[in-house]
């Protein structure tokens, strides 16, 4: 399958090196073609992986990955094209951290909406699933970094989206009853508002290799 990723950071590098050993070919993409955070990963990434401008990655991926700051996600997809993301499924791994002169951790937008619902509304053509926000980029790729059984999450408005990106995160090596559905793409407030507490747990474990692990009474 063809992926398109839109940013360069450590989250988007290591989705990418994930889809590429599971046989995939991957376009990330950068504020520009020649950006050198793009090209020097399709140096290394070998035949299947590729470098280019945001809208060279959504027009490449038959399924796209949003892995860019949450402020600067809808900056970056309208740059993709909407277009090119139409009828696309879109996953959106962003956090709207925003920090104080302090160094205080807060969200914007927070409580009453979300990054992910901000681009469902901008791009009304796509198909966006919030998922894999909630944790580390090496555990996204690897859950069994962390002893156990824990969980990722998935929100949207189309079913058959979130199915897809299910099956995606079975072949990362979630299991299918490990990924909890919290409905429509609201849900997606509630995934980004465990981010700072999530910071905070890192602060008190020393370590990016721990997850929610989360079990019913019914």
């Amino acid at each position: 399958m063809r992926f398109g990723i839109i940013g360069t950071g450590t989250v988007g590098r290591t989705l990418a090196g994930k889809l590429l050993s599971l046989g995939h070919e991957v376009t990330i993409g950068s504020r520009s073609r020649e950006s050198s955070a793009a090209t020097s990963w399709a140096d290394e990434a070998g035949p299947r992986g590729h470098g280019g401008s945001f809208a060279d990655a959504a027009a490449f991926g038959e399924m796209i990955i949003n892995a860019t700051a949450g402020g600067v996600s809808l900056k970056a997809l309208h740059a993709a094209g909407a277009d090119a993301l139409a009828g696309k499924v879109l996953i959106d791994v962003s956090n709207p951290l925003v920090f104080s002169p302090e160094g205080e951790v807060g969200l914007d937008p927070v409580s009453d909406d979300s990054v992910g619902e901000r681009i469902q509304r901008e791009f009304p053509q796509t198909r966006v699933v919030k998922a894999l926000n909630t944790m580390s980029a090496p555990v996204m790729v690897e859950p069994g970094r962390v002893p156990g059984e824990h969980n990722a999450f998935v929100a949207g408005n189309d079913a058959e989206a979130k199915a897809e990106v299910v099956a995606l995160l079975a072949q990362f090596g979630w299991p299918a009853g490990s990924v909890l559905d919290l409905g429509d793409i609201k849900g997606a407030r509630g995934m980004e508002m465990l981010m700072p507490f999530w910071l905070r747990l890192m602060g008190h474990f020393g370590t990016t290799d721990f997850n929610y692990s989360l079990r019913s009474a019914g």
